[in-house]
């Protein structure tokens, strides 16, 4: 029963104990670029296709849908060069190759993450080690200035959850201890940060084209710098581990030695540039489309009494992805959720819009097997086991290891606002948050 926001229906039997629930059918999927694919997508992908040219360095009747992309990146970003590759995951692991972290050195990441953060890592032989997150949701930098110790290569501070967190502050502490900068925005595409893109504060930024994005190719990622030197690394260890000359073959004593490297394969495919490069054009649409859903949400949802919001450090360059609300304790979030989704608040098939923060699985530290019990894909415990990394032999994984990140995880809740909403949509969202309020808070 869709209704207007009046103390009627707030006062209502909540829908959890049988009374009329505020939204009769699912919200729409939260996957952002998803509702935005049309004409141009087809148009550019049919390109391709009628050009029998789906790899980007040669073919037939190249397009150069990868070029395009890039080249709308650096546009967009203010960066000199900037490289597509087949995932975000596949971006962290060559700009952290290209970086030079490897056996002996750690790299700082938040509680509050992906596991591709990891991945990259302990694919590089390099250990992980654990900082703490703030009311931002994102690495705080004071317990960062806590963990930076002389085995310390790089930061990976993760925007996550479509908010900017203070890039500025722990730039400036990076430099101070010559680390270097890893801006992992997978799910910040198109923010800024006091005017500043995110991305451009640390020595490389990496995007992702995931389904789950601002903008999705299905899968897909970038990477950006302004770094000649850091760029030709990257396009090696991205390809075959050697340059390509202007036709596109693979280049072997041409290159300069220090450029002959070890590749991954992670080539973007022109069928992938072409849909990111029509949905990147829609970018800012889609961004302010949710931006005004959630602000509206936001201003609503923050003045009632008993539920705090994620501190977002400024809302002028958040993408409005993700709304976090935080709760007095455990049982009140899991209450409160739970009333919320019987009020309505569900999605679509795999689409879950409202959930606990505790139920989003990897995203935190101590839900990751595989890190809390070092594994390896090898049964020597590579690279725990290396002798180069014998200082972190003490270091743990498990829940308990970042208090204030295992609090946050406990008693949030995360609401995941789609890029299509009609005024409709969010007035039922408010009605639904306060409803619940009302009876259980």
């Amino acid at each position: 029963m869709n209704g207007q926001i009046d103390r009627k229906n707030v006062d209502e039997k909540l829908a959890i104990e049988g009374g009329h629930p505020v939204r009769s059918h699912p919200l729409p999927e939260e996957s952002p670029g998803i509702h935005y694919i049309g004409s141009k997508e087809i148009e550019y992908v049919t390109r391709v296709i009628k050009a029998r040219s789906p790899f980007r360095f040669y073919g037939p009747d190249v397009q150069h849908m990868c070029d395009q992309l890039e080249a709308k990146f650096r546009e967009i970003y203010g960066v000199k060069f900037s490289l597509g590759v087949s995932s975000g995951t596949q971006a962290i692991y060559i700009s952290l190759a290209a970086l030079g972290v490897g056996p002996g050195d750690e790299v700082l990441v938040p509680g509050y993450l992906w596991p591709s953060c990891l991945n990259g890592i302990v694919r590089l032989g390099a250990i992980p080690r654990l900082v703490d997150i703030d009311e931002t949701f994102t690495m705080s930098v004071e317990d960062l200035q806590n963990k930076i110790t002389s085995h310390s290569k790089a930061v990976i501070f993760i925007h996550m959850s479509g908010v900017p967190g203070n890039i500025d502050s722990l730039a400036e502490t990076a430099i101070k201890h010559n680390l270097h900068v890893l801006e992992d925005c997978a799910q910040c595409n198109g923010s800024t940060f006091h005017g500043k893109p995110v991305g451009t504060f640390g020595n490389i930024g990496i995007f992702s084209f995931q389904i789950n994005k601002s903008i999705t190719a299905g899968e897909g990622g970038m990477i950006i710098c302004d770094d000649k030197h850091l760029y030709n690394r990257c396009f090696g260890i991205h390809d075959l581990g050697y340059a390509r000359n202007n036709t596109g073959i693979l280049m072997d004593t041409s290159c300069e030695e220090r450029y002959h490297l070890w590749g991954c394969g992670a080539r973007m495919s022109e069928l992938t540039g072409a849909l990111a490069l029509a949905q990147i054009e829609k970018l800012e649409q889609i961004n302010s489309a949710m931006r005004r859903a959630k602000l509206k949400i936001r201003e609503k949802v923050g003045k009632i009494p008993g539920i705090s919001l994620r501190k977002v450090p400024d809302l002028s360059g958040d993408t409005g992805a993700f709304l976090i609300t935080v709760y007095k304790d455990s049982q009140t979030c899991r209450r409160f959720t739970e009333a919320l989704k019987a009020e309505g608040m569900i999605g679509k098939g795999y689409a879950k819009p409202c959930i606990t923060m505790d139920e989003w699985g990897l995203h935190w530290y101590f839900n990751n097997k595989s890190l809390i019990n070092k594994k390896s894909l090898h049964e020597n415990g590579w690279p725990w086991s290396l002798s180069a990394n014998k200082f972190a032999v003490k270091y743990n994984y498990g829940r308990g290891t970042l208090p204030h990140c295992d609090d946050l995880a406990s008693r949030s809740g995360l609401f995941k606002i789609p890029s299509c909403l009609t005024d409709q949509d969010i007035e039922d969202i408010i009605l639904a948050f306060r409803k619940v309020a009302n009876h259980i808070l």
